[in-house]
């Protein structure tokens, strides 16, 4: 390749002296082509994005790479010689360490022990040093102390934490591995503002000390304002790599999708506010638990209420409440005016509530069973049928798969097949295949393309002229503040504020979740 310069933050990088390059990489799982002709270089010192939709190949190719699975063709070379990693130890042992977007942590192990698993330093040859071990974790922790909440210590179990900080978990897991080549997939997925911005201090470390960075993301600001490089995939092929400096938000989804955008691909369809009605469908008074301080609303039918604020004030524990899975310890539910006990999802269900989670690993998907069994489960457990028709209930998610334009190779494959954003819309066809009232719905574009969440956007709007009513959570700014009709801010498990019409902005939503917070620590 000719010797180009590639003008980085940090000076200049030869473009012939890759420390790692990936070429004409194919990969197929059955009848689907997860990669057609993948390719990727990696220069030292830089970071280097790689973007496409769900399905593009992204996260194929770095377990390619990452020696987690094998190419049917193509090679991998590192440092100009071929490589070819049998598993992920062979790929660890020469320094490529990856965060993967479904995290590899053990629940049952605590903080320090997920961080250092495999490294441990023992004693005699036999026992973990188990000081030292917490002593190393509490090192790399201190970074997030001041944003990762409450019980983040070396000794907590990983099963105790919450969502974004099992996330930080990863990212620390992966920064201890001290490799040359390092791949993060989706790390921010589950990440605050704070979070973020903490997390991309590391990078820039490591960035400094020469590692070569992969960055793997949906959230567009994020890239632009991490990236050196850029590569974009689609339909499993590489089709452009580019400096980000010379790139605009445009050119970068036209190559993603094919050029065949509209401005409603770059962000949210436009809300429909004359769906919502007079009638409220849900109340909810003084809802009080373990992070949920007098929480109260009203939804009226036909509305997107959002639920905004700083990441893990209480929003999702609110949807985990309604829908019984965790229930408040205090407060009133009512549907329809009527008070109602939601004890648990199955309670719920029966009310017409559905929840749909942006964990889709842990909360949403049945990862080693069929796309049918996925899409059918909560219409079985409606019907309480003890013989299951399966050809009836195929004619009856057929039509929802059709909707969500599910990409899959046939209904008896497994869902593990699928990409992110497919298996979420797998998780979200379940529930609609179940005719629910109510949709809860946590984050559910996390770690999804631009165009699923196009895709969901024009969803949502049709599901609410049909009259569904829809409580939304999403770490995505922006997303929540052009999908909600209106939008309830929460700070310290409450509702601080209430944002409608001219205040639904991106300065109000934050003036309210920042001064809210500041204070709260003030009291403290």
């Amino acid at each position: 390749m000719p010797s180009e310069p590639i003008t980085a933050a940090n000076g200049t990088i030869p473009r012939s002296l890759p420390v790692l390059r990936a070429s004409r990489i194919a990969k197929r799982y059955g009848g689907v082509t997860a990669l057609a002709e993948g390719e990727l270089e990696l220069a030292p010192g830089e970071v280097h994005v790689l973007i496409g939709a769900n399905g593009s190949g992204k996260s194929t190719l770095c377990k390619i790479i990452a020696g987690a699975t094998g190419p049917d063709s193509g090679v991998v070379e590192l440092d100009g010689a071929p490589r070819h990693f049998k598993a992920p130890r062979d790929a660890a042992a020469v320094g490529i360490s990856v965060c993967y977007q479904e995290l590899s942590l053990i629940p049952q192990l605590s903080v320090a022990q997920n961080i250092f698993l495999g490294r441990e330093k023992v004693v005699a040859r036999t026992f973990v040093n188990s000081r030292k071990l917490n002593d190393d974790a509490a090192r790399l922790m201190e970074r997030f102390q001041g944003v990762a909440g409450e019980n983040f210590f070396p000794n907590t179990l990983v099963s105790d934490l919450s969502a974004d900080q099992q996330q930080l978990v990863e990212i620390l897991k992966t920064a201890a591995e001290d490799g040359r080549i390092v791949i993060f997939d989706e790390p921010t997925s589950s990440l605050d503002n704070r979070q973020v911005e903490l997390f991309f201090g590391l990078v820039r470390e490591m960035k400094s000390a020469g590692k070569a960075i992969v960055f793997i993301s949906h959230r567009m600001r994020e890239l632009f304002e991490i990236g050196d490089r850029m590569t974009v995939m689609r339909n499993g092929r590489t089709v452009g790599t580019f400096d980000a400096a010379d790139a605009t938000e445009g050119q970068i989804i036209g190559m993603m999708i094919g050029n065949d955008i509209v401005s409603s691909a770059q962000s949210p369809q436009e809300k429909s506010p004359q769906a919502r009605s007079a009638k409220t469908v849900l109340q909810a008074d003084n809802l009080t638990g373990r992070t949920l301080n007098g929480v109260s609303l009203d939804l009226a039918e036909g509305e997107i209420l959002g639920l905004g604020g700083l990441h893990g004030q209480g929003q999702s524990a609110l949807l985990r409440s309604l829908f019984g899975a965790d229930p408040a310890a205090d407060g009133i539910i009512k549907i329809d005016g009527k008070v109602v006990k939601v004890s648990g999802p199955r309670a719920a269900m029966a009310l017409g509530l559905a929840y749909v989670s942006g964990d889709r690993g842990r909360d949403g998907t049945l990862s080693h069973r069929p796309v049918f069994e996925n899409l059918a489960l909560a219409r079985l457990n409606k019907s309480h049928a003890t013989y299951i028709d399966v050809a009836a209930v195929s004619d009856q998610v057929l039509p929802v798969a059709e909707r969500l334009k599910l990409k899959y190779a046939g209904l008896g494959s497994p869902i593990s097949q699928l990409s992110g954003g497919n298996q979420q819309k797998v998780v979200l066809g379940r529930w609609l295949a179940a005719e629910p009232r109510i949709l809860l719905l946590d984050d559910p574009t996390k770690g999804i393309d631009l165009q699923t969440k196009k895709d969901l956007y024009a969803l949502l709007a049709e599901l609410c002229l049909g009259g569904m009513s829809i409580l939304f959570y999403s770490s995505d700014d922006t997303e929540l503040l052009s999908v909600s009709d209106r939008v309830l801010v929460f700070a310290d498990g409450q509702v601080v504020d209430e944002l409608a019409g001219e205040r639904l902005t991106e300065f109000e939503l934050n003036q309210a979740a920042f001064a809210s917070s500041a204070s709260a620590e003030a009291t403290a």
